[in-house]
């Protein structure tokens, strides 16, 4: 009877330990960060191709915030630039208004300085000038976001790509085992869809940062167009 309960006590030592053990285990899992838990799945899906979507993530962050600065910095109060402008051809005439110009910032100023410039020229010429100059400002606002759309298009390919080698791997892998038990096909599987959330993940991010850029974009130029309307009617008004 002694040795009896003697082989309980262990049993049941042994087996609040394992349960102790798995809860702590549980635990551990769960007490990982976020970080961590993006290491160890960036390491499950292989560093070949989640190293390269990895890359085209950083490429197409770079070329976005960069994008971002320029435009907020290229982002102007218009109708106080028209409104300045106009003050000074009333008063100072088409020099000072070029000085306004000098002083402002953003591809507006620019715009304006340019058709100030050949005011002396004629209307149509001056015209002409803010147009032909507008082109270019607007070439500098679209600068590298084709690069930003073509990282877009890629990181899923590099993902569905790492998809297609995974599931090749986990074919090969029933070949040489002759067995079709998920414990043989799970690796390239797994590998496979990591690569492919991945890949999807970073083309939303960079999705996201595209549409803003793109309509921070559309909203300067057409800031531009009707600054530039406004500069017209200024001198044909001052020019009578």
């Amino acid at each position: 009877m002694k040795k009896v309960v003697n082989i309980l006590t262990v049993t049941g030592f042994m087996f609040f330990g394992a349960v102790q053990s798995t809860f702590a285990q549980e635990a551990a899992e769960q007490s990982r960060t976020f970080h961590q838990e993006l290491k160890l799945r960036f390491i499950e899906g292989g560093p070949g191709f989640m190293g390269i979507v990895l890359v085209a993530l950083i490429l197409g962050l770079a070329i976005a915030i960069e994008r971002i600065i320029y435009l907020n910095m290229a982002t102007t109060n218009t109708k106080k630039l028209v409104a300045s402008v106009d003050d000074a051809l009333s008063s100072g005439g088409v020099e000072a208004a070029k000085e306004v110009c000098r002083n402002s910032k953003g591809p507006v100023a620019s715009i304006f300085y340019q058709g100030l410039d050949r005011a002396d020229d004629g209307i149509d010429s001056a015209e002409k000038a803010i147009v032909s100059y507008g082109g270019v400002q607007m070439g500098l606002l679209e600068k590298n976001i084709s690069w930003l759309s073509l990282f877009i298009a890629l990181a899923p390919m590099l993902g569905f790509m790492g998809t297609v080698i995974g599931m090749i791997g986990a074919f090969d892998a029933i070949a040489v085992a002759n067995d079709i038990s998920p414990a043989v096909v799970a690796g390239g599987i797994k590998v496979a869809l990591l690569t492919t959330v991945f890949g999807l993940v970073v083309a939303i991010i960079l999705q996201i940062f595209y549409n803003y850029i793109i309509s921070k974009v559309d909203s300067i130029v057409n800031n531009m167009e009707d600054a530039s309307i406004s500069l017209v009617d200024l001198l044909v008004k001052y020019k009578k």
